[in-house]
């Protein structure tokens, strides 16, 4: 793959933890894209924050603000984009990814998403779990995972310096041959 051409979103998915923000803005720049933050832009079109968001309005309006949310940062032009936690599981999201996007998953075990979230409070689906924290990213890694064996690309991330997996991605990208 040219990565001096890239006409597509490049979208980053995987759960919270995995690192898609840090890396994927570091990835926009080693790419000359734009980076947009799924979780950003779901704040922006709500005027609130995804904590505000979820206690507001629930997890089934959420979804359904982040679902149209995607669907237009899918129809955009060219970016590094790194999806919300939970945006890749919608079908529609999928769809339009394997359309407009080349996806990659980056995939992390249980013991970096656990170091990566712990304490972390704007992470509005973890509110409470301070003492089931590990349980309840299982459960995210059990019902998920699924979805992100969809993507394009699989990235393992792990405890190393972000520039590290940004030269791991990079190297998945150029081997990357799109279908069809």
């Amino acid at each position: 793959m040219n990565l001096n051409k890239i006409d597509k979103i490049i979208l980053l998915v995987g759960l919270m933890g995995s690192g898609k923000t840090s890396v994927g803005k570091r990835l926009a720049k080693k790419l000359n894209l734009p980076f947009v933050d799924g979780d950003q832009e779901v704040e922006k079109a709500a005027g609130l924050s995804l904590v505000d968001v979820l206690k507001c309005f629930g997890e089934k309006e959420f979804r359904a603000g982040e679902e149209r949310v995607m669907k237009r940062l899918l129809q955009g032009s060219p970016c590094v984009l790194a999806s919300g936690g939970g945006s890749f599981v919608a079908e529609q999201t999928r769809a339009l990814a394997k359309q407009h996007a080349i996806t990659i998953w980056l995939k992390a075990d249980i013991d970096i998403l656990y170091h990566r979230t712990a304490g972390r409070k704007h992470r509005p689906f973890l509110i409470g779990c301070d003492n089931h924290l590990k349980d309840k990213l299982e459960k995210y890694i059990h019902d998920e995972y699924p979805y992100y064996q969809e993507a394009d690309i699989v990235v393992e991330t792990r405890e190393e310096q972000v520039d590290t997996t940004v030269e791991r991605v990079v190297e998945a990208l150029n081997k990357f041959k799109p279908q069809g």
